[in-house]
């Protein structure tokens, strides 16, 4: 057995479409949908993910507005800020990126978003509107990697899934996300004593939790759905998951690849998020 791949840049490319569209009958209503991206400091990989995601939203029609600001930016200064993007009509998301400078405390600056315009999904009031159900915005990877799921038309009802990881952005939000589908989620992580064990029972595997190799071939149960979303350097320094990739596809029935997996969906959900926040302010036409 071969598995199948899971094309994340082709899907992605389905999903800005779609935005595009959706982004049209918005301005058509004279409505331009603005996303506002915050950068401070200058960390390398920050410059390239804002870069991209100025460049998917420009696609799409969306506004993209791209502030920078040295690292020496105070954090009573950034949060005046975003209280300042919060109170403008014209913007209808707000992205801070992560890393912060050290000085500051991203916990304090992610709640000074408006969970209006909280288009990457980690505000508490996202956080807790997931866990009970309610209309929020959910985190862009595990939503990307739902997605995901979704476009193979893979029924989540009944089955085993389990999650490596249990991180507020991606790990305990999909545990979430899959038993919103009516799965049966184990959630795993570094404590867990007996990792194997687990995952060849699990019919969905989402591993992200940054470790090359976390997941093996002799680990997953045939025919099983690999979702990897990890982002690594291998030693010849080129990009990996967390799945041993060549290995792991000769078992499982459908697996995400690296690069060209979840980080293009990561991105797409986030305008999928932005174009929400415009329509709800906005009202849907009848």
């Amino acid at each position: 057995m071969t598995a199948q791949i899971i094309d994340g840049n082709a899907l992605a490319k389905q999903i800005r479409a779609e935005v595009a569209g959706r982004t049209e009958a918005l301005k058509a209503r004279g409505i331009q949908p603005r996303l506002a991206i915050v950068l401070v400091g200058e960390d390398p990989a920050s410059q390239v993910y804002v870069k991209h995601k100025a460049a998917d939203s420009e696609q799409t029609g969306l506004l993209a507005t791209l502030e920078r600001y040295p690292a020496t930016m105070t954090e009573d200064e950034l949060l005046t800020r975003i209280r300042a993007l919060n109170a403008e009509p014209s913007v209808h998301g707000i992205l801070v990126q992560l890393p912060l400078p050290r000085h500051m405390d991203s916990h304090k600056v992610i709640e000074t978003i408006a969970p209006a315009k909280d288009v990457d999904g980690f505000h508490i009031a996202s956080a807790g509107a997931l866990m009970v159900g309610q209309p929020g915005f959910w985190p862009c990877t595990p939503y990307g990697c739902l997605k995901m799921l979704d476009a193979i038309g893979y029924e989540l009802k009944g089955k085993h899934a389990v999650v490596i990881g249990r991180s507020n952005i991606v790990g305990k939000p999909m545990a979430l996300m899959l038993l919103g589908r009516d799965a049966t989620v184990t959630i795993t992580h570094s404590r867990t004593t007996d990792l194997k064990a687990l995952t060849l029972q699990a019919d969905v595997v989402v591993a992200a939790v940054g470790k090359r190799n976390v997941l093996t071939a002799d680990m997953v149960k045939p025919g099983a759905v690999v979702i990897d979303v990890g982002m690594n350097r291998n030693e010849e320094g080129k990009l990996c998951g967390d799945v041993d990739f060549e290995a792991v596809k000769q078992v499982a029935g459908w697996i995400t690849p690296v690069p060209g997996g979840v980080g293009p969906m990561t991105r797409a959900m986030l305008l999928v998020n932005t174009i929400e926040a415009a329509e709800r302010v906005a009202g849907r036409p009848a």
